[in-house]
């Protein structure tokens, strides 16, 4: 599969990089890229881990996954945002 490939306003050569994959190990739940993302790529959920501290019940911890990849648009807002360099690109598309 070829890479996309466009012109920005002022001429310059822009290839989009695709969310690839979301390390969720590193997430910390912050909610950066969800805010920042123009698309439903993200979604924040509840994190089911039994890796927490008890002290913490009462506490909702959340994290990021990956909710429709399909509809990235290659800006790459998220990786800018991310404090832990979670998330992967490639700027290939997917197979149709």
């Amino acid at each position: 599969m070829s890479m996309i490939t466009g012109l920005t306003r002022g001429g310059v050569s822009w290839t989009p990089e695709f969310v690839a994959a979301l390390d969720e190990t590193k997430c910390l739940g912050c909610g950066r890229c969800y805010k920042v993302c123009p698309r439903d790529v993200f979604d924040l959920v509840e994190n089911d881990s039994d890796d927490f501290d008890d002290d913490l019940d009462d506490d909702v911890l959340m994290m990021m996954t990956l909710q429709d990849v399909l509809d990235c648009i290659g800006c790459g807002a998220c990786s800018r945002v991310c404090p832990k360099g979670c998330l992967s690109h490639s700027s290939a598309p997917l197979p149709a």
